[in-house]
């Protein structure tokens, strides 16, 4: 039974319980073992980055025009990060699920209980410490960041901090998911197996929903590697972060609603399903934030300066109608190149599939097939392109605006370079490897106790 409940003046402090919880997810294996598999992984993702991205730097001596198409984010930041995204995947569940499924296993979570915390305070000092955990795991990823300044390289400040931003997410994600896993398993390896199936899953909805139309579509957003895809694009969207971390705060509702082990399995299914009910509402709300930025220093998910001022004065509704095939390039371009560009900097645009649900197969001998229709304020054109240099000056002249007349001067000149990423292999395969297993030793090290009569001493000679 719980401790009855103690007066809000006389209540404890959490930070006891913070340094404990930190305490247990430091001292544990897990973390170190992961940090460890990380090191080999990302210098090797990081030196194959750098040695491709010298490649195509060294093509831009002959074409000095290719170099305004190369960009740290896309050559070195997401390849990197992507082999840190694949070790959160799969190693980073272990971690987070010692900080609730080991005190299960040996009772301690019983004797937990008994303290005058509420469930609540709990979780949310196990998800602290597990996303103080994932920033540990970071340090190899992050290193990158220095390696790469070091050899030469440039970061543009917004787009990279945007880039941790989005796999700090998607890292308190993940932890949220196995705390939940944990409080609903008896075992770790339960725990485990649920969390991998949130994970994994993930994987299997991208390959087999992702870019069909219908319920497929809409059930590939519930992927857990889509929140990551913006913020590798270089977007910051409020949508979709204020929908994360409704997911991570019910997920950590449901984990403290499960956790308590002497309340009945009804109680605890009626208030999941009330938890689950509003944060879908919460969700459904989120929906509706349009601000989206564009943090990228090439600005490729925006319109020109110039475009963007004349664009500005399409005020009415705008629908698009593209008879196309999901599947399309074509519409695949025109959806990444214009349409998708237009939904941020416009107030109100429809896009529209005619059929919903053609094929390129099924349309091949159909006339109409591959005409995007353009409806504005009663005006309606037509055009089979999808360049944004004739799509343009058609919405202009729906629009009776007159296209910008100075040039874009806001062209990306991009950052060549050729460097020797060798050096990064002696620090992700010798020295960093060797900082953790330090560090590790210190950690797992007892503490020095201190005798009451060391003690008496001392305070006797301060006196």
């Amino acid at each position: 039974m719980r401790s009855p409940d103690i007066p809000t003046s006389r209540r404890p402090h959490l930070r006891p319980l913070l340094i404990k919880e930190l305490w247990e997810v430091v001292a544990g294996r897990a973390l170190w073992t992961m940090l460890l598999l990380v090191c080999p992984l990302v210098g090797f993702s990081f030196y194959q980055a750098v040695s491709l991205y010298g490649e195509a730097s060294a093509a831009t001596v002959q074409s000095p025009t290719l170099a305004g198409g190369l960009s740290p984010l896309d050559g070195i930041l997401v390849p990197t990060f992507g082999a840190f995204y694949v070790t959160v995947t799969l190693l980073f569940p272990f971690v987070a699920i010692r900080a609730l499924g080991h005190e299960k296993e040996t009772g301690a979570l019983r004797l937990l209980v008994q303290l005058p915390f509420r469930s609540h305070a709990l979780i949310a000092a196990k998800l602290t410490a597990v996303v103080a955990a994932w920033l540990l795991a970071a340090i190899p990823a992050l290193s990158v960041l220095a390696i790469w300044t070091m050899l030469g390289g440039h970061l543009y400040l917004p787009e990279t901090l945007n880039v941790v931003f989005g796999h700090l997410l998607y890292g308190a994600l993940v932890g949220a998911i196995a705390l939940f896993a944990a409080s609903i398993s008896e075992g770790a390896a339960t725990a485990a197996i649920v969390t991998l199936a949130f994970t994994i899953g993930s994987w299997v909805l991208d390959f087999t929903a992702g870019g069909r139309p219908g319920p497929l579509e809409w059930l590939a957003h519930l992927s857990l590697t889509q929140t990551l895809r913006p913020f590798e694009q270089g977007l910051l969207s409020a949508s979709l972060v204020v929908g994360v971390i409704l997911v991570i705060l019910g997920f950590s509702a449901l984990a403290a609603i499960w956790l308590p082990p002497g309340v009945t399995f009804r109680s605890k299914l009626t208030f999941s399903s009330v938890c689950v009910l509003a944060v879908g509402l919460a969700l459904l709300a989120a929906t509706r934030l349009k601000a989206t930025i564009d943090v990228t220093e090439d600005r490729r998910n925006s319109f020109s300066v110039a475009d963007q001022r004349a664009l500005s004065g399409l005020t009415r509704p705008l629908v698009i109608t593209a008879h196309l095939a999901p599947e399309d390039p074509r519409y695949i371009d025109l959806n990444r190149n214009v349409l998708a560009k237009l939904e941020r900097t416009l107030g109100d645009v429809t896009v529209r599939l005619a059929g919903g649900r053609q094929s390129m197969i099924s349309n091949a001998n159909d006339d109409a097939y591959g005409e995007i229709d353009y409806d504005y304020g009663g005006r309606s054109a037509t055009s089979r392109s999808t360049s944004l240099r004739e799509i343009l000056p058609l919405l202009y002249g729906l629009g009776e605006t007159p296209p910008p007349t100075q040039m874009s001067d806001d062209d990306y000149p991009g950052y060549p370079l050729v460097a020797d990423g060798q050096i990064a292999l002696l620090w992700f395969f010798g020295g960093l490897p060797l900082v953790i297993v330090w560090a590790w030793w210190l950690a797992r090290r007892p503490p020095r106790i201190v005798s009451r009569s060391a003690t008496k001493e001392t305070c006797d000679e301060k006196a």
